[in-house]
């Protein structure tokens, strides 16, 4: 299940970050909470982003043959994300494959930054970059992360307002959709701890 390799990946994350930096880690994933977030059965508006290679990837695009998943992650940085995009890649795109669903990942990272995720992880799927979350805060499933956190995060050489090239450090909170033919969201799963994450077979059973 990816709740247990997600769980091996906080195992390591402890194990590598100073006690007093893993705390604060641990503290903001116990007050992240989300409100305001988009309704089953809302539309998403229509959205045209670049992906790894620079080419532009539209929502009419990603939905022309049927429903999609899009699924919003923190960025290559993020050891959560890359353990979830890369149990997606070996356990749900080939189910997704057999039902002809398209899945597409976002996040406001630059995309330098999309390129190494999708190369790091062997994607077959595209990465997308929305840069300043001009996606993903409508749907209201983003925050600004706090400056303790920012300082931790900064012992790990990340700076946000680099990585994201926007000068601030909001992400989105881990976040899956699944988005019909006609762009409204027939299911939302948000997830303000993001060590958690939703589970391929919960995503095959809801497009099932």
């Amino acid at each position: 299940m990816l709740s247990d390799a997600l769980d091996s990946t906080k195992a390591q994350v402890k194990q590598a970050a100073p006690t007093e930096i893993f705390d604060v880690f641990a503290a903001e994933q116990a007050r992240n909470t989300a409100s305001g977030v988009a309704a089953v059965g809302s539309i998403v508006a229509d959205f045209k982003l670049q992906d790894a290679t620079g080419g532009q990837v539209s929502l009419d695009e990603i939905v022309a043959n049927g429903p999609a998943v899009l699924v919003f992650y923190r960025g290559s940085w993020c050891p959560y994300c890359n353990t979830t995009l890369h149990t997606y890649q070996q356990g749900l795109v080939p189910e997704l494959e057999k039902l002809g669903v398209r899945l597409v990942a976002i996040s406001p990272q630059l995309p330098d930054g999309s390129l190494s995720m999708k190369e790091a992880n062997e994607l077959e799927f595209s990465v997308l970059s929305d840069v300043g979350n001009e996606v993903a805060r409508p749907l209201g499933i983003t925050y600004r992360q706090m400056q303790d956190v920012q300082d931790a995060a900064a012992v790990f050489g990340t700076d946000l307002k680099v990585i994201n090239g926007t000068g601030e450090a909001e992400l989105p909170h881990p976040t899956v959709l699944i988005v019909n033919q006609d762009k409204t969201i027939r299911f939302i799963d948000v997830h303000p701890d993001y060590t958690t994450r939703t589970e391929p077979e919960e995503i095959v059973a809801e497009l099932r």
